[in-house]
């Protein structure tokens, strides 16, 4: 077999680990999404013989469904999106999984980023004579569990910053009016885009505005947590987002006592600051703590005032922008609190993609500042 022909076939095995592997979405986190396939490699080109993903937080990891589904996998080739793990926490270690089934070679696509691992199964895996291969389709591979790895290298969610807005940067008029900027194709993609991520975070002035739930209704999946940054706890009792799933608030160190219990008494969760400066709360140790509550990815919908702190901090990642062929003249930018001396201070983007969605435009991009992952 030739080079290139090996490197084909474990192209197309390994992706076929990263689709399963992204069948977790939305059920894995704090954990990685993990796929894996199962390869009977004594047949030219492989054949499948089982495969596995990590279904939900807590359950069996990928590699441990695979081998539970097969009856026979000695001498076979297992290819997992991320390396196995080698320490017991809520499951036994998947290494020692593959160890006892017979497992010849393990193809990986990246490291497992987890100081607890980091290398050390795929050593341990070497150890016991089985092949190693590492490095398959490692961009994406790095790319589906961008969340995990920002959490395990950086103590933070990876953020996207989403945003339906006019071609004059605009989301709303200047009396605050912004439904609807974007058309309904754009709609119903944001709401795929927030059964993607862990949580959604919002500035109490969205709130206030526009008193919204939040939740996935015009996609399937299941609505993600949500995070109301809100100093003064000036959100009312009544407000629906109460009542669409589990919310989180970020408020400052002193609050009213019986705004917190009124919060709490709907289920929220009230999380105080010990800093903050002016009428902001420092981006830093809210993004830590909401790191610890498990959320590996966040999507920040507004306002303009909370998404200019995070890209004065250099924590967006992302942005998701459902661009909309109307001019609103005076209004809320995307970042009205930011100013900028010189060109070369501005934000540039890489890694851009621009698709037309209905009549909008739908851009994507990654700060150059974003750092690597």
């Amino acid at each position: 077999m030739t080079l290139l022909m090996e490197q084909k076939i474990q192209d197309r095995y390994m992706r076929m680990a990263l689709s399963f592997a992204l069948r977790g979405t939305g059920a894995v986190s704090p954990n990685p999404r993990v796929g894996c396939v199962i390869v009977d490699e004594s047949v030219e080109g492989g054949r499948v013989v089982s495969w596995g993903y990590h279904r939900r937080y807590g359950g069996p990891h990928a590699e441990a469904e695979a081998l539970k589904r097969a009856k026979n996998v000695k001498g076979c080739t297992a290819y997992v999106n991320m390396e196995p793990c080698c320490h017991a926490g809520k499951t036994p270690p998947c290494t020692e999984a593959l160890i006892a089934a017979g497992i010849s070679k393990v193809v990986a696509g990246i490291n497992d980023p987890n100081p607890k691992v980091n290398g050390s199964g795929l050593d341990a895996l070497a150890k016991a004579g089985i092949e190693v291969v590492t490095g398959v389709l490692a961009e994406e591979c790095r790319w589906i569990n961008r969340g995990f790895i920002r959490s395990m290298t950086m103590g933070r969610p990876w953020i996207t910053v989403k945003a339906a807005v006019s071609i004059d940067g605009r989301m709303a008029l200047e009396n605050g009016e912004s439904k609807w900027i974007s058309g309904s194709e754009s709609r119903i993609r944001s709401h795929l885009l927030r059964a993607e991520n862990d949580a959604i975070m919002v500035g109490v002035g969205t709130i206030l505005k526009d008193d919204p739930l939040l939740s996935v209704r015009d996609a399937d999946g299941a609505s993600p947590v949500k995070v109301i940054v809100d100093k003064d706890l000036r959100t009312p009792e009544e407000a629906k987002i109460l009542s669409a799933g589990k919310c989180v608030f970020f408020t400052g160190p002193a609050p009213d006592e019986n705004k917190v219990n009124a919060l709490t008494r709907r289920g929220a969760k009230v999380i105080r600051q010990t800093e903050e400066t002016g009428a902001y709360i420092p981006m830093g140790g809210l993004l830590n703590e909401l790191c610890a509550l498990g959320v590996n990815q966040l999507m920040v919908e507004g306002g303009s005032k909370l998404i200019s702190s995070l890209i004065k901090s250099g924590s967006v990642d992302e942005y998701s922008l459902f661009i909309a062929p109307k001019v609103l003249g005076l209004g809320i930018g995307i970042s009205d609190n930011i100013s900028f001396s010189h060109m070369d201070d501005t934000i540039s983007m890489k890694n851009m993609r621009v698709r037309k969605i209905g009549d909008d435009i739908w851009f994507e991009g990654i700060p150059i500042c974003s750092p690597d992952l």
